[in-house]
């Protein structure tokens, strides 16, 4: 049985799952130090060099499962002891190079960086190359390659660097949490902080106090995760956790499509609020288009509020495959109505930490949000969420020239344009992650078969209105 698709996922799983069965049994601060050892027994390392090494390393794993820095306040950290077995990186010779006589390569580098052997083959001084790139463009043969680490590659930002110990840095100036290098780095290297203790602590108050009932707030994404068991056992066993109730984060999507075609049709042109990462990269590296972000809250927020709103002394926690969520959650526009952020492999790790078998459970059901509140999860969703609310509203003067962003890569370039005047659209629906919220970084699974699982969950909605959904919000409102 697959639950993950890496063996970094395991890993980190693996600490979060005994750091919550000893919060569960009130031992974890007597066991912390111990439980390196509880994942690796013997003398033999499973995974390094040494086992010590190994140790030390999912020690530094242990404190960001039990909230890591407190004095960093990025959620995305780098375990420097972990982040040194990849090469140096930038741009290299390869065997490619045949000693050509046309040196395109060094007449193009205005640094003087390529010097030749006697067999005229190429080579980069690296204390004077600033990996540019003009010489891989220039060469006949392409032998010039760009050995970029993953983490960085995988940062489409540029907020990843090298300290001069050749350990990752994360501009935190830069960074907007989407965790993409997270979920690339092959050693684990870089992770998100996580909050698990915060919400097993917020579980056991709630079952000790009759005051407050805690509610999970689950992304739409959820269809596509936990594939071994089925989606109805999955809120079974959410509930088996000791949440009241389960709601989708879909009704928040309805509720936030209707609002948001409203304000694209009053200001004429929108960047969608509903990703955390984009939301903030618009902010640190667009700040001219800030003013054009909708002012909606993201669905989940949006729900979260309902919730509080009409339950008294409710507890939220939102379950996701976001980790710029665990950064959201804390803002002070949001931080009133959402009480904590788990991601997916967390609640997987909260599963086995009390050996809940959810494959044999009954088959609970999920509030009815509609289809268009479901698709949000993937790419393209949001845009078509907004066609259909100006369609329901009867707004049919207004032209919508949707431009939906797959991944942060595509936000850049439909943001440059907006800056420059030139783009053709009106409305940008910014996904920070490939293939929408069911990229992120905190899934489980990954890939294009993931998308299908989301339209085939949407297409499943009673409710087949925008309208219709949250009309039922009002006849069902929680307890």
């Amino acid at each position: 049985m697959r639950k993950f698709d890496t063996k970094v996922q395991h890993l980190k799983y693996k600490v979060l799952r005994e750091v919550a069965r000893q919060a569960w049994a009130d031992r974890l601060l007597e066991t912390a130090l111990d439980i390196p050892k509880m994942i690796v027994p013997g003398k033999e390392p499973t995974m390094r060099c040494c086992v010590y090494k190994e140790r030390a390393i999912l020690g530094e794993r242990v404190k960001l499962a039990m909230g890591g820095d407190k004095t960093n306040p990025n959620v995305i950290e780098v375990i420097d002891i972990a982040c040194d077995e990849c090469p140096v990186g930038g741009y290299e010779v390869t065997d490619a190079c045949r000693g050509c006589l046309a040196h395109r390569c060094e007449d193009v580098c205005k640094r003087g960086a390529i010097s030749f052997d006697r067999y005229q083959r190429a080579y980069i001084d690296k204390s004077k190359c600033v990996e540019c790139g003009a010489c891989a463009k220039v060469c006949p043969y392409g032998a010039i390659a760009d050995r970029k680490r993953p983490c960085e590659r995988s940062c489409k930002i540029k907020a990843i660097s090298m300290k001069e110990d050749k350990t990752a840095f994360i501009d935190n100036s830069k960074c907007i949490s989407c965790g993409a290098c997270v979920y690339q780095c092959p050693f684990g290297a870089i992770s998100d902080k996580s909050f698990i203790l915060n919400v097993i602590d917020i579980i056991k108050k709630s079952e000790n106090n009759t005051k407050y009932k805690v509610y999970a707030v689950i992304a739409p994404s959820i269809s596509s995760q936990f594939q071994y068991a089925k989606l109805g056992q999955v809120i079974s066993g959410i509930k088996a956790l000791g949440f009241h109730t389960v709601v989708e984060a879909a009704l928040g999507a309805d509720m936030v499509a209707y609002e948001e075609s409203r304000e694209l049709v009053e200001k004429g042109f929108l960047t969608s609020s509903c990703c955390p990462a984009f939301v903030d990269y618009v902010k640190k590296q667009f700040p001219d288009l800030s003013q054009y972000i909708s002012h909606n809250l993201s669905p989940a927020a949006v729900i979260a509020k309902y919730i509080k709103d009409t339950s008294k002394d409710a507890k939220v926690i939102f379950i996701g495959p976001c980790t710029a969520k665990k950064m959201e959650f804390q803002k002070e526009e949001v931080r009133p109505y959402i009480d904590s952020v788990i991601t997916f492999e967390e609640l997987q790790a909260l599963f086995d930490s009390k050996d809940l078998e959810i494959m044999s459970m009954e088959e609970d059901v999920l509030d009815n949000a509609s289809y268009y509140g479901r698709i949000f999860a993937r790419s393209g969703g949001l845009s078509d969420a907004v066609a259909q609310a100006l369609k329901e509203q009867g707004i049919d003067n207004f032209d919508l020239k949707a431009v939906p962003c797959d991944g942060i890569e595509a936000c850049r370039v439909a943001l440059l344009k907006a800056s420059k005047r030139v783009l053709d659209g009106n409305f940008i629906e910014g996904m920070a992650c490939t293939g929408g919220c069911i990229g992120g970084a905190g899934c489980l699974t990954h890939g294009e078969k993931n998308k299908a699982e989301v339209d085939k969950y949407g297409m499943q909605a009673y409710e087949k209105t925008i309208g219709s959904a949250i009309s039922v919000l009002e006849l069902n409102k929680p307890e």
